[in-house]
């Protein structure tokens, strides 16, 4: 089971006061359904390839509005997916529920998206939300190498309608035109925890934050090895030319003439050839009886370079 699946089989199991009923079931008439005339009345037509959503549907309609005449067909793809297509027609009342779910105005328009009164509760939001990713959503496996979820929708007005109302609950979103449909999607991890905890997913939350903490656990070993290894061999190719430089100077009559200090430090780094510079402090107190800092000793070999440059 994709974790989308998951999701959208979570929500569908949300328990619904009749306001927040009528705010999902808004979302998903909208984005799934289109009207036809039959018999000289006008029905509703409802298409989605999802089982859990075509279930939804069918049980809030029933809920919501008493002696429904509905019938639901199930079809078969014929291209190399072969999803079943679900179609559910709900009969003469298109007009009574369009108007009920706020899409309808007062003259009898179709809306792009519901009337302000269908959301107005942050409750209401809520489901209105978790409608549409039944209708249309989807979100990455947080296992996967980016984090991302997107909700579709067939004009622009929806989109940005959406995106106004995810910013209600201070997820930041953004759209895009994908063929003939506009997709708003969310891409940070907060965001998308944000959106979970909105719609009611609480475990599918939980597997996305476990799966979250996880890969950015392992995300840090990983930096910090790398950072570990960035560093070993910044000191081995420092520790190399400092030894070039060296037997460069010791091959030369102006060893017999060089400063004590710098001839130990000398001595030190050709025994000591893969010690780093904290670590050849450490062993210079031990082999001299004297301390010296990262920065003195850092000197000392800056001044041997510059000797064996001048040569």
């Amino acid at each position: 089971m994709s974790f989308t699946t998951e999701i959208k089989k979570e929500i569908s199991k949300n328990e619904l006061k009749d306001h927040c009923l009528r705010a999902e079931l808004s979302a998903l008439i909208q984005l799934t359904s289109s009207i036809q005339i039959s018999n000289g009345s006008l029905d509703l037509l409802i298409r989605t390839e999802s089982p859990i959503t075509a279930g939804r549907i069918k049980v809030l309609l029933k809920e919501r509005y008493q002696d429904l005449d509905h019938e639901l067909v199930v079809m078969q793809k014929t291209n190399l997916r072969k999803n079943n297509i679900y179609l559910l027609t709900v009969r003469k009342r298109a007009n009574e529920i369009l108007s009920d779910l706020g899409l309808y105005n007062t003259k009898g328009l179709l809306l792009e998206h519901p009337l302000y009164h269908i959301i107005q509760k942050d409750c209401c939001a809520r489901a209105y939300l978790a409608g549409a990713f039944l209708a249309f959503g989807s979100c990455n496996d947080p296992s996967k190498s980016d984090y991302h979820l997107e909700i579709s929708f067939m004009s622009i007005n929806h989109a940005q309608f959406t995106i106004k109302l995810l910013s209600r609950f201070m997820i930041e979103a953004k759209f895009t035109k994908r063929r003939n449909k506009f997709v708003v999607y969310v891409k940070k991890a907060d965001d998308i925890s944000d959106f979970l905890r909105c719609v009611g997913a609480s475990e599918s939350l939980m597997k996305f934050e476990d799966a979250r903490i996880q890969r950015d656990f392992t995300n840090s070993i990983v930096r910090l090895n790398n950072c570990e290894i960035a560093n070993e061999m910044k000191s081995l190719k420092a520790s190399a030319e400092q030894i070039t430089d060296m037997e460069k100077i010791i091959k030369s009559p102006r060893y017999e003439v060089l400063d004590e200090k710098l001839k130990k430090v000398i001595e030190l780094r050709l025994t000591d050839r893969d010690l780093s510079l904290s670590e050849l402090c450490v062993r210079y107190e031990e082999r001299y009886g004297e301390k010296i800092s990262k920065s003195g000793l850092k000197h000392r070999l800056v001044k041997i370079h510059e000797i064996a440059k001048g040569m």
